[in-house]
């Protein structure tokens, strides 16, 4: 039957050829963007997934950035006990010097001038060893916590150390000098039991800086697995959709010229006609 009211084959041919425009369309967003899936229209449940998992590698990044300043707050008070150890060593040698019955005044207040002033250097090393705002070994000092996970639920704890001359880690004093013999005895042996206390400071928060920077690799690894995740989930593969855009653009072609050959078909009805 040929009418001039309806066409067919141009219908199933406009059809097809909506299609693969819009294949064509899809595919070239595909490669414009390197997603497979760049809106919820793609496909909702994955898209969710994926937003999901963008939110925790951010979250991640949050947590990397909490440990780097709690691991470089902790290396400053580090940093500063180690200070503090070595001028106690130095300390404890001139308290041992002083303590000597035989020694003349003279070198006497000699060795007590040194003493005081390495006393001196231990409180203006506490006093400035802070990070950003922070101070772990200063007198009345707080715990320092950093996130450890992406919704802030753990987090990783730091203790003070109270390194001042104020606080019951060093057991000498401000006030503490080597002037007598028996003053420079009693400084000797309390500068025995600080360094035996500094030295149980240090090894915490040594410790303590070990599990930052162990839980920082860990967090990194974790933030690369999820954004690896993401891209398999989400991501084009941009070879095969190469060779599909070479592909669909044929094809279009042949819809364009079925299209055209399916609408001059009534127009073989004029032939009736002649």
């Amino acid at each position: 039957m040929a009418t001039i009211n309806t066409n067919p084959g141009a219908m199933i041919a406009l059809q097809n050829l909506n299609k693969t425009n819009s294949d064509l369309q899809q595919v070239q967003q595909r490669i414009n963007t390197g997603l497979a899936i760049s809106s919820a229209k793609d496909n909702g449940g994955i898209y969710a997934i994926a937003q999901s998992m963008r939110a925790d590698v951010g979250g991640y990044k949050a947590v990397s950035q909490s440990l780097d300043l709690a691991t470089s707050t902790v290396d400053v008070a580090l940093a500063a006990g180690e200070a503090i150890s070595d001028i106690m060593v130095e300390m404890k040698e001139k308290a041992l010097a002083a303590a000597d019955s035989s020694l003349d005044t003279a070198s006497r207040t000699a060795l007590n001038e040194d003493f005081k002033a390495l006393r001196d250097q231990i409180g203006t090393i506490v006093e400035n060893a802070e990070f950003n705002g922070k101070n772990l070994i200063s007198n009345g000092a707080t715990d320092i916590s950093a996130l450890a996970n992406a919704d802030g639920s753990n987090t990783i704890t730091i203790g003070a150390e109270d390194l001042s001359l104020t606080g019951t880690t060093l057991t000498i004093t401000g006030g503490t000098e080597i002037g007598t013999v028996t003053n420079a005895s009693a400084a000797a042996t309390a500068i025995g039991t600080s360094l035996d206390n500094l030295n149980a400071s240090l090894a915490r928060l040594g410790t303590g800086s070990k599990s930052l920077e162990i839980h920082k690799t860990f967090v990194g690894k974790l933030s690369d697995t999820l954004e690896q995740g993401i891209g398999n989930l989400v991501d084009a593969d941009l070879a095969k959709e190469s060779a599909r855009l070479q592909s669909l653009q044929v094809k279009q072609q042949l819809g364009v010229q079925a299209l055209s050959i399916a609408n001059s078909a009534p127009s073989s009805i004029l032939g009736y006609f002649r």
